[in-house]
């Protein structure tokens, strides 16, 4: 009885046993599929944040690229109007097609194309080196930069100007939205037309928005670190020597020529607005030409202000006119010690009224050019001379025959 009692129990026990075990089995099974389930999905998710981190640092690489190079976005399509509509879009600085290969990439952009706006475009241009020997073989530039209403009818005059000069100047163009001509492929100003978003509201005489198209020039060719000299010029400009006078008459000058004087007058001290103090008082007031020429050093400065131009754009209005007062104050505040207070580009004033003496066809002669050339005495590097005016304007379209004519034998331009 005893013995069968302890059979039964042992069979029981048996039982128990083989069913917990089963238990237990089951129990493992789940644990390992679940634990296979967790480790799938962790691999998973690592692979999905591994792809997305990948793809906001090459993201993050280009956009420093584009900052750094403003290599073009696409050299097929006409730049401004690409650009201007790219701003529709969020997202300012698109990414770049050609990524920094070498130091010359950075420091001479081969395109002009980019898509920064003019905030971006002033902050990036005013950026400066603080080693001042250049670790390269820099050939300096002058920077011929032309600010036209539309096309330019003396381009032929001036590719003779420039031929047979090639990597000593650079070239720029700001035009009305409206022109979309382009100039053939064998002018010097073929695609040298600046991007911009604000090619949307026009340059205006007078305005805040003709020195906003003024700072645009410069803060583009500032971008070329070969750039040295930057002359401003309009459609109606000529040059009154040949290329390599004005390249050397720039180059061993100790300062720039930018028009700075105190006028008296009503059209000077008359147009002072109080409430430009005190950040400019009447003592700081100048007038001087629109038309200048700047070395690169004074260049950056008037790009980097953000102290005087607000003031300039809230209280100097018509009849206040802001380009022949901004810059020539500017200068005067900043640093009057490079600035020779005259400028290079002749005009004449003689006929009285709000613009100079237009000229036309009969105007043109060699006479007319060489009292231009060598009829008035100024100073140069402390010295004196009558080589005072580089340029000229305002010229006509029907000039442009006899200037061509009258141009290889007095000037000395290549035909």
């Amino acid at each position: 009885m005893k013995q069968c009692k302890i059979t039964v129990f042992l069979k029981d026990l048996s039982i128990r046993f083989r069913k917990e075990v089963r238990e237990c089995s089951l129990q493992a099974t789940t644990t390992v599929v679940l634990c296979l389930s967790m480790v799938s999905f962790v691999v998973i998710l690592a692979m999905f944040i591994n792809n997305n981190v990948k793809k906001y640092l090459v993201s993050e690489d280009y956009s420093y690229y584009q900052l750094a190079t403003f290599t073009p976005l696409s050299s097929g399509s006409p730049c401004p109007y690409f650009l201007c509509n790219s701003f529709l879009s969020p997202t300012s600085l698109q990414p770049s097609q050609f990524p920094i290969t070498s130091l010359r990439d950075w420091v001479t952009p081969k395109e002009l194309c980019h898509s920064m706006n003019d905030k971006e475009l002033l902050w990036r241009a005013s950026m400066v080196p603080h080693i001042d020997e250049y670790p390269y073989n820099r050939t300096p530039k002058v920077a011929f930069m032309f600010l036209t209403r539309g096309s330019l009818p003396l381009a032929p005059l001036w590719d003779m100007f420039f031929k047979g000069h090639a990597g000593l100047y650079s070239i720029y163009l700001h035009k009305s939205p409206e022109f979309t001509n382009q100039h053939p492929e064998s002018s010097v100003f073929y695609q040298r037309q600046i991007p911009s978003k604000c090619f949307l509201q026009p340059a205006e005489w007078g305005r805040a928005t003709m020195i906003d198209a003024e700072r645009r020039l410069l803060a583009n060719a500032l971008l070329d670190f070969s750039n040295e000299r930057f002359v401003l010029l309009s459609e109606t400009c000529i040059p009154v020597f040949n290329f390599s006078t004005i390249y050397n008459y720039l180059m061993n000058s100790n300062q720039s020529f930018l028009g700075s004087f105190d006028d008296p007058r009503h059209m000077g001290r008359g147009r002072y607005n109080k409430r430009m103090r005190p950040t400019v008082t009447l003592s700081d007031w100048r007038k001087g030409s629109q038309w200048f020429e700047a070395h690169r050093k004074v260049a950056i400065e008037m790009i980097s202000d953000v102290k005087y131009y607000p003031v300039f754009r809230d209280h100097c209005r018509p009849p206040c006119y802001m380009d022949e007062h901004y810059f020539p104050t500017l200068v005067t505040k900043i640093s009057p010690e490079l600035n020779s207070n005259r400028s290079i580009t002749w005009v004449d004033w003689s006929g009285g009224g709000s613009h100079p003496t237009r000229f036309v066809r009969k105007d043109v002669s060699e006479a007319f050019l060489n009292q231009i050339r060598n009829g008035f005495n100024c100073t140069y590097n402390g010295g004196i001379t009558t080589v005072c005016f580089l340029f000229a304007r305002k010229f006509h379209p029907s000039t442009l025959d006899p200037l061509l004519r009258i141009a290889p034998g007095l000037l000395g331009f290549r035909s």
